[in-house]
């Protein structure tokens, strides 16, 4: 008597599936993380081809109003250098990252950077890729 099942079961599997779902995955995290800016509000900036290397720990930004704000903290001018000054506190070479409108005139963007150089702070000004 032949007692054997017909249907057989097979024992291989098939990784293609998986490499498909691996590689996905790699494309959706490689093309999200190159959109993220956590310490920048939408400004328009102006033009440059140059890009920053170094890593920047505080960023201060100036809309067109003349509103001075500390990663996304809205401050007013007079109180700018003690708020830079606590938010730089314990960093070893503090450094900030300056975002001023085209259209803010350069002895505000001159203020804030005279702040930073009297308390020994790298500044770098962003502009927007041509």
């Amino acid at each position: 008597m032949n007692l054997r099942s017909r249907n057989k079961v097979s024992t291989n599997f098939s990784m293609s599936s998986m490499t498909d779902i691996v590689f996905l995955l790699l494309v959706f995290f490689m093309l999200t993380s190159t959109l993220i800016s956590p310490n920048a509000l939408k400004l328009l900036l102006p033009k440059s081809s140059s890009k920053t290397i170094s890593k920047q720990t505080v960023s201060v930004s100036i809309t067109k109003d003349l509103e001075f704000y500390i990663n996304k903290k809205k401050v007013p001018f007079e109180a700018l250098e003690t708020e830079l000054l606590s938010a730089v506190q314990g960093e070893e070479e503090p450094g900030v990252i300056l975002h001023a409108e085209k259209t803010v005139p350069i002895e505000e963007v001159v203020k804030v950077m005279d702040i930073a150089s009297r308390h020994k702070m790298k500044m770098v000004l962003a502009t927007a890729s041509k």
